[in-house]
């Protein structure tokens, strides 16, 4: 049955559906990976930020009550990945680099096209192999709008399907799905939708998986741009 909030399309891919859950957690290692980073500093995103009082109170809960799975994750601001851009550098040098070029490209493109906010739907806590997070809708396909325009600049670098998602944290120990579905199941609703009100392209350090983000871009959604920052 297709769901009306938006949420259909992640239906078979979490521990919530049982016929074709992953069988337990996948542990995180938290370590500098340069295999990955080859010296290069930043990595670049557009994200949806999470300003709301009332939402930030209850990801901390979320985020207490599976605190014996998750990694803590105190300085990784909770938002909603939009598009993943690459390494923040000044010119591209490889496939997974993101230029300042393509980014004012992109910036160009938004004042174009001027999205707009928009309220977005929330659902009871989820969970990937991965991470457990906060399932978020797009059932008008706003985020899937913005995606596009922003892919229609720069590629995405991106190694499975896009899912919105506000995540409460990377697991830290391995632990069965039946035990992942309890826990879940324990864990009450969101108490508000999402209210987006602004798009932020951010960086964060490359050797630090979990470090803070910082804010580079903002676009505030109500039809008038910031002015870079």
């Amino acid at each position: 049955m297709r769901r009306s909030d938006g949420l259909d399309s992640i239906v078979g891919m979490l521990f919530s559906d049982p016929e074709t859950s992953p069988v337990e957690t996948l542990v995180a290692e938290l370590r500098d990976y340069p295999e990955w980073h080859r010296g290069r500093k930043r990595y670049g995103v557009w994200v949806l930020p999470v300003v709301q009082p009332a939402l930030l109170d209850y990801v901390a809960r979320m985020r207490h009550a599976l605190a014996d799975l998750l990694h803590p994750s105190p300085r990784r601001q909770p938002h909603v990945t939009v598009f993943v851009c690459g390494f923040h550098r000044a010119r591209r040098r490889a496939g997974d680099d993101f230029s300042s070029g393509l980014l004012r490209r992109q910036w160009a493109l938004l004042r174009r096209e001027a999205p707009r906010r928009v309220t977005l739907p929330l659902a009871k806590p989820d969970s990937f192999a991965s991470a457990a997070f906060i399932p978020v809708g797009d059932g008008e396909g706003q985020i899937a709008r913005w995606r596009e325009w922003l892919g229609s600049i720069s590629d995405e670098v991106r190694q499975a399907s896009y899912v919105p998602h506000i995540t409460l944290g990377l697991y830290r120990r391995s632990v069965d799905a039946l035990t992942i579905r309890q826990r879940l199941a324990a864990l009450e609703a969101p108490p508000v939708a999402l209210c987006a009100t602004e798009l932020h392209y951010v960086t964060y350090a490359a050797r630090d998986p979990l470090g803070p983000l910082r804010m580079q871009r903002r676009w505030r959604l109500h039809g008038d741009a910031a002015p870079p920052t």
